[in-house]
């Protein structure tokens, strides 16, 4: 792992990096001394690791305490883009205008990414728990949309990773490996969600196999999660993480 810039702001200490190939950001508490735990926070589909979602999210976090690290997905960001995900993209894109599944179509984006994206989180959450403000406990994962779809395999895969907030994604291609998810979960539901039907979302709460999970649904669109969700989401990693 390779720093390459560090600046510090309102009590948060930002950290840009690379991990072979991996471009990242972490952010701490400034001066913090000490381990503290980690969430990793993934990005939305055609978003990147310093999204303003993403951003005033990690920021929250750190300020509270916790370290938190984002990175690139496959194909977004600062990565290379290949042929086959513009193809990919591009099939998606005319299929929801010509009035397809979107849940059926968005699924074939995410799998396309998923393998590549969890062994990344694997190598850059083994890198960073080496750190000295880093702790080497529970971990906790939070990704909405593209980040819920490579989150629920990664989860599934990664024991290291002991809570999780997701959401605002649908079952398809997810029901085996939520399946497999026994770890504290909330479920973040956009009830009038454009882009991710209803019962879908449901379906997906529904596979996820874990004895504690939440589903917190607001009305809006599927860009429109209320920002006290990110307090709640504090809160849950607080409990069990801490």
């Amino acid at each position: 792992m390779r720093f390459t810039s560090q600046t510090s702001s309102d009590g948060v200490t930002e950290q840009f990096f690379t991990l072979d190939e991996i471009p990242g950001v972490l952010w701490t508490p400034e001066d913090a001394r000490g381990a503290r735990p980690l969430i990793l926070l993934s990005h939305g589909g055609g978003q990147h690791k310093t999204a303003p979602s993403i951003v005033s999210r990690a920021r929250h976090y750190a300020a509270e305490g916790f370290a938190v690290v984002a990175i690139d997905m496959p194909n977004h960001g600062d990565r290379p883009k290949d042929e086959e995900f513009g193809r990919i993209v591009a099939e998606m894109r005319a299929g929801m205008a010509a009035g397809g599944n979107p849940g059926a179509l968005v699924a074939g984006m995410h799998s396309y990414l998923t393998d590549q994206a969890v062994v990344d989180w694997q190598a850059v959450l083994t890198a960073v728990q080496r750190l000295d403000q880093v702790d080497v406990g529970p971990v906790g994962y939070c990704g909405m949309s593209m980040g819920c779809g490579i989150g629920i395999p990664l989860i599934a895969a990664e024991p290291r990773i002991r809570a999780a907030v997701l959401g605002l994604l649908g079952v398809h291609g997810l029901a085996e490996d939520a399946a497999r998810i026994t770890v504290p979960v909330q479920f973040l539901i956009q009830w009038d969600d454009q882009m991710v039907p209803r019962d879908q979302s449901l379906a997906l709460f529904d596979a996820l196999a874990s004895v504690e999970k939440a589903l917190l649904a607001n009305p809006g669109k599927h860009g429109d999660v209320p920002w006290f969700e990110v307090d709640s989401s504090l809160r849950f990693f607080t409990r069990h993480l801490s």
